[in-house]
């Protein structure tokens, strides 16, 4: 097992590279169609149900500018997934190349314990946690476009920002009153 890191390649010219990392691959490959559609530089999308990546192609492997953790609420096996996936994981990364995308929390069968877990482990990695709609092609599109705000910036695209001068902004925080004892 080898860790994925962030500079063990150099960048291609106008383009980016994003890994999407899901358990159970429901909303990956819509949201992979979606992304490759951008017109104005060209994104190389990968995809992969957990980490490590397979040592087979680690050689022709290119830089990955930003890893996402789409989670899944309804399901506990996505949120450890992405718990343990996080370990084969370079530090470097965790310097604005990577952000978690959680589905279905409007839904009734989602614990909101899970929601707190996922809210709790952004935010002790100071990354962004965004919210998307999976069941409808709007909430697609609008996941898309925020990720892609996101890719542009982590893959050097946009001038004078830096990914983690954007990840200074864009950070999960835990409001106090999550670590305090619910009574009801």
């Amino acid at each position: 097992m080898s860790l994925l890191k962030p500079f063990s390649r150099l960048p291609g010219l106008n383009s980016a590279n994003i890994l999407l990392v899901e358990r159970e691959e429901q909303f990956q490959q819509s949201l992979a169609d979606v992304l490759v559609e951008e017109t104005t530089f060209t994104v190389n999308v990968r995809l992969a149900k957990s980490l490590p990546l397979p040592m087979e192609n680690e050689e022709s492997r290119p830089r990955i500018d930003l890893v996402v953790f789409i989670i899944n609420l309804t399901s506990e096996l996505s949120l450890q997934s992405a718990e343990a996936s996080l370990k084969s994981l370079d530090p470097g990364y965790f310097l604005g190349k990577v952000c978690f995308m959680v589905t279905n929390a409007r839904s009734a069968a989602a614990p909101i314990e899970r929601l707190d877990v996922a809210r709790k482990l952004a935010a002790s990695l100071y990354c962004p946690l965004l919210f998307a709609e999976d069941q409808t092609p709007d909430g697609v599109t609008n996941a898309t476009e925020r990720l892609l705000t996101i890719l542009k910036v982590a893959a050097g695209l946009v001038p004078m920002a830096t990914s983690l001068y954007l990840s200074n902004l864009t950070r999960s925080t835990v409001p106090p009153d999550i670590e305090q004892p619910s009574f009801n």
